[in-house]
C-alpha cells in the first residue's frame, strides 16, 4: 500500500532526519520525496510504500502526528488513492 506524507512548518534542522527515522522504525520505504522552503517556510512531499511495514495505517499517523509535534511541523499521511481523488482536476 502506498500513501502521501506531507509535512508543513517552520525550518530548522533535522526535519527530514526525524521523519526519515520513523519511517525507518516502521519499515516504510520512501519511493519519492520533495520538499522546499520558502522564506523560512519548509514544506515536503512524501510517496512511501507501506507494504512491508510492522505498523498499521492508523498507528503510523499517530506516530508521525507525534513526531510533528516534536520538531514543531504538522505532518499528515493519507493512502494514494485519497490523496489522488483530493487533488483530482
Amino acid at each position: 500500500m502506498r500513501a502521501i506524507i506531507t509535512v508543513i512548518g517552520t525550518d530548522c534542522v533535522g526535519i527530514i532526519a526525524g521523519v526519515s527515522a520513523v519511517l525507518v522504525k516502521y519499515n516504510v520505504n520512501i519511493l519519492d520525496m520533495n520538499q522546499t522552503t520558502m522564506q523560512g517556510l519548509f514544506t515536503m512531499i512524501m510517496l512511501v510504500d507501506m507494504s512491508k511495514s510492522r505498523t498499521s495505517f492508523e498507528k503510523l499517523a499517530e506516530v508521525l502526528e507525534t513526531n510533528g509535534n516534536e520538531l514543531g511541523m504538522k505532518i499528515h499521511i493519507q493512502h494514494e488513492d485519497v490523496f489522488k481523488s483530493m487533488h483530482r482536476i
